[in-house]
């Protein structure tokens, strides 16, 4: 396909003062990196890291003016390396697209070749932005969860931060695949929202924290995906079933947990780390895979807002004000 010498992209810059703005500006494919592999992005969707870059968290993005976008979805313009072929759609997602390399919410990524893989021809461009990293890792907790040897029969699993992106796939997902889930949420405005996804039961987030000031608590629960962390992690470790466990991936409320062993040497439970950032290429690979075969979701559409490029700046900040429902799609060519 034909390149174009500039394109639009938000950027956050940082003032004098030293706060941070976001604004949606025209940019040179001259001032991307010089990778092998230049990709024209059509969507990317909007995640809690993006949220982070954007407000100028250093500790996601060191050097501004920078492009957020964890995620993109695209067709290729060129490859140096040979991989892939002008006019293949291929995804993106991990690595350090949107941290400190340009981002998916500019119309142009300049990447490694090995950050990229193409997308599977059963999924749309949009439909796999409709996953995205947080549909991706809500995928790679389920598989996590299996490969420990977890099964439906076993009993619910719970489900926290059930409305963000994570959650809110995390909960169709394993409905898809026969599980019981139960969700936790600190919105319960939504719950028609969340039984709508999957959910058989609506919970508040804070009924988990019941087991606080306890060793252990009583069983309810085979296995959890957990986006807050802190105390609701160790409230899931505390009141999982013998030989459960619980897929940790995220921070929501807190990095730190605090907590005795006795879950682990009494029930047998476990913590189980998962990672969508740096997972092996060929991981990502089988992970897409699943999304376009036994994890592909029907009426796709209904699991994600579209906003455009334009409207960005406004969505982002609605992760730092608990106005997140589900998934935001950017169309990154309505700009």
């Amino acid at each position: 396909m034909s390149q174009a010498s500039t394109f639009k992209a938000l950027l956050v810059e940082e003032q004098n003062d030293k706060t941070f703005t976001k604004r949606i500006v025209q940019r040179s494919v001259n001032d991307l990196p010089d990778n092998d592999l230049l990709i024209q992005v059509h969507y990317s969707s909007l995640n809690y890291k993006d949220a982070m870059s954007a407000s100028g968290n250093k500790r996601i993005s060191q050097n501004f003016p920078h492009t957020p976008g964890i995620d993109a979805a695209g067709i290729v313009v060129s490859d140096k390396s040979g991989t892939f072929e002008a006019g293949q759609h291929v995804l993106v997602f991990g690595y350090d697209l949107g941290m400190n390399t340009p981002g998916g919410l500019g119309q142009m990524i300049s990447i490694p070749a090995t950050w990229a893989v193409a997308c599977p021809k059963t999924l749309t461009l949009k439909e796999a932005m409709t996953y995205g990293t947080g549909g991706l890792t809500a995928a790679l907790c389920i598989q996590k969860l299996e490969k420990m040897g977890a099964k439906p029969s076993d009993g619910p699993v719970a489900v926290t931060g059930a409305t963000g992106g994570v959650g809110s796939i995390s909960i169709a997902l394993l409905k898809q695949l026969g599980y019981e889930v139960v969700a936790f949420s600190g919105k319960p405005e939504q719950s028609d929202k969340l039984k709508e996804l999957g959910a058989s039961e609506v919970l508040h987030r804070d009924v988990i924290l019941d087991v606080k000031d306890l060793p252990i608590g009583k069983t309810k629960w085979a296995h959890g995906i957990d986006t807050l962390g802190g105390d609701y992690l160790t409230g899931l470790l505390k009141q999982l079933k013998a030989g459960g466990g619980v897929a940790s991936v995220g921070l929501a409320s807190s990095p730190e947990i605090a907590m005795n062993v006795i879950p682990f040497i009494t029930r047998g439970v476990s913590l189980l780390g998962v990672d969508s950032v740096f997972i092996p290429l060929e991981d990502k690979k089988h992970i897409w895979q699943r999304v376009a075969t036994d994890m592909k979701l029907p009426n796709l559409d209904s699991y994600q807002q579209e906003i455009s490029l334009l409207e960005t700046p406004e969505y982002l900040e609605r992760f730092f004000k608990g106005q997140v429902v589900g998934r935001y799609v950017v169309n990154v060519q309505d700009a």
